[in-house]
């Protein structure tokens, strides 16, 4: 039986397979359906500590995955269908392959954010297009461009990018915003963000470079063009964590709610990253929380054997 099954090799998986093989617990990572993570769809990263002027998200985490596999971490490139309690520990199923036997499980397995049905979106991750305002908003200083959304992250999204941009502005396909009366108040009375309701994007144009603008259709069916720099989704995030419902405790929209750190409701199985922060998102948080899961997992065999 193992010790340590890490699902996901983002950010929080890797610091926490990390951490498990300094402390002799031989982990093995299972990678999952995007090695990496979310970064790997980053071209520069310029707010992870040390790298004066920026990393691109490949070397980031390409580094970090070297650097596991040096300190004793198994790598392996597979995906967890199922996770279910046996006797002693867990039984991790892995698509076509054998079930691996573990003491305890860290799930890192992150978020996926929701994008929009355009045709060359993965051509433009990077490239003018993102979901991230604090991670790629940097890039847009003095730039004009445009978010999509409604609730909540899209006001916080927009606002965040007033402070960078020359413009920003907010597209919106219904009449009402889902967002809070104060969130929306702030975009409201920010003159550098404009607002337009009823719209929706309907395609994204760009040259060799990435992005040059959006193509957009209102509910009189009129269309507009739109030059801009860069597009920033901001129409919400899914949890990777359709195997574990009804395992461990979810919250309404799907994270896994952990307590007293990284502990979740099943004991041996822990949890870090974007699978269950809601809140930062950012690369650094969800290293310090693979972080605390290792540390969690090793105080937790220590008392179990």
């Amino acid at each position: 039986m193992e010790k340590v099954v890490i699902i996901g090799s983002g950010p929080a998986g890797l610091t926490a397979a990390i951490y498990c093989a300094r402390a002799a617990l031989n982990p093995i990572v299972l990678s999952g359906i995007q090695p990496g993570g979310q970064l790997t769809t980053t071209t520069m990263v310029e707010n992870w500590p040390g790298f004066e002027h920026g990393v691109d998200g490949n070397q980031l985490m390409s580094q970090m995955q070297l650097q596991a596999e040096n300190v004793g971490a198994k790598i392996v490139s597979s995906t967890v269908s199922e996770i279910k309690k046996i006797e002693g520990g867990f039984s991790v199923c892995i698509e076509d392959e054998k079930p691996i036997v573990t003491q305890t499980v860290i799930i890192a397995t992150g978020a996926s954010a929701i994008t929009l049905p355009l045709p060359n979106k993965d051509k433009l991750m990077g490239y003018g297009l993102s979901t991230c305002a604090i991670c790629d908003g940097f890039f847009y200083k003095n730039k004009k461009v445009a978010v999509v959304g409604g609730g909540d992250s899209a006001m916080e999204e927009a606002t965040y990018l007033s402070k960078l941009a020359s413009e920003v502005t907010l597209i919106h396909r219904s009449e009402k915003f889902r967002a809070s009366k104060a969130m929306l108040d702030r975009v409201l009375s920010n003159n550098k963000i404009k607002v337009q309701m009823n719209t929706e994007v309907i395609e994204m144009l760009s040259n060799e470079q990435g992005l040059t603008g959006i193509v957009l259709k209102n509910k009189n069916a009129e269309i507009q063009k739109l030059n801009i720099d860069g597009l920033f989704m901001a129409i919400g995030h899914v949890p990777n964590t359709s195997f574990v419902k009804g395992l461990i405790d979810l919250d309404e929209q799907g994270y896994i709610l952990t307590h007293n750190g990284t502990l979740t409701s099943v004991p041996g199985i822990f949890a870090a990253g974007d699978v269950e922060d809601k809140i930062y998102r950012q690369a650094v948080t969800s290293a310090g929380r693979g972080c605390q899961s290792a540390l969690q997992v090793e105080k937790y065999l220590e008392h179990l054997n």
